[in-house]
């Protein structure tokens, strides 16, 4: 171990003045106040800005609405919350909002999986950088852009129905078909990125061994490779599943009169908002439940 000069020391001293070299000091005797130190600024941001903002969220959810002036009266009632139980309305909305996400969620994996397949198994090691890059190509391009993108294609008479003219057939046009194609599209890349990774670190030795013992594609697939990526795959459906539940603009955009609950709390903000808060807290209630189930794969160790 080289010990310090006495030039390098007087520059340290001279660099250093004697507060801040006794600060630096007390701080390495006591790794635990030095943790808290550089925790306590994004822990504060954290307890402030996103638990605050849920809380006050919450909160809010147990005021009602003066039915003449559309102004917050700040008395605590659950009446919000027993017309989102009672009303078949907004039962049918929220189910729709948690069968739209699961689709979603679905429909990246099963499409995800050959795509992540190839590019960490079957691509050479070259191209395999430059496949990953094309595929988090969509994500550097605007929301709005892409939805509006996909709402020209789906339109009457657009590039879809174009194409399938000829077979006798036509597009989907707008509603619930077409939210269901473009959410999608829009979070596809966030499913194939963990499959990916978790297959790019899948032992070869196993795949040979399945072959070597006799099993056939289909059966190695099953019972190795699937067991083994499927906490990827949970990872991913966390964030396919949680931002379909929450969109609502292209839904707005392609939608055609299909409701989801962000469209129910977005057309409400402004006329009833203890009620748009008790219905933004279904989607935290329904993402909270699912990151419980999902936490039993290992998922979250693989975000």
């Amino acid at each position: 171990m080289t010990s310090l000069t006495p030039v390098t020391r007087a520059a340290d001293a001279d660099r250093f003045p004697g507060p801040v070299r006794r600060l630096a000091g007390a701080l390495h005797r006591r790794p635990r106040v030095r943790l808290a130190a550089l925790l306590t600024a994004p822990l504060l941001w954290l307890v402030l800005a996103y638990l605050g903002s849920l809380a006050a969220l919450f909160l809010s959810a147990f005021w009602t609405t003066d039915s003449f002036t559309s102004e917050v009266v700040r008395v605590w009632s659950g009446q919000n919350f027993q017309e989102l139980v009672s009303s078949p309305v907004y039962r049918t909305v929220a189910l729709r909002t948690v069968g739209v996400a699961l689709a979603v969620t679905v429909l990246c994996a099963v499409i995800a999986f050959p795509l992540a397949f190839y590019t960490a198994r079957v691509a050479s090691p070259r191209r395999r950088p430059l496949l990953v890059v094309a595929i988090l190509t969509p994500l550097w391009a605007s929301y709005l852009v892409k939805v509006y993108a996909w709402r020209l294609i789906l339109s009457e008479g657009g590039p879809l129905d174009w194409a399938l003219r000829p077979l006798g057939l036509s597009g989907p046009g707008y509603g619930l078909t077409a939210t269901v194609l473009v959410l999608t599209y829009l979070w596809l890349p966030y499913m194939i990125l963990p499959i990916h990774t978790a297959l790019e670190q899948l032992p070869d030795n196993l795949l040979h061994a399945s072959a070597d013992l006799g099993a056939r594609a289909g059966r190695t697939f099953l019972s190795v490779v699937l067991p083994l990526v499927w906490p990827a795959v949970a990872a991913g459906s966390v964030f396919t599943f949680s931002l379909s539940l929450g969109d609502y603009i292209t839904v707005q955009i392609v939608g055609g009169k299909t409701q989801l609950i962000g469209n129910l709390v977005y057309s409400n903000v402004t006329l009833n908002l203890p009620l748009a808060a008790a219905l933004g807290t279904v989607p935290v209630a329904v993402i909270v439940l699912y990151l419980l189930a999902v936490r039993r794969t290992g998922a979250l160790r693989s975000l």
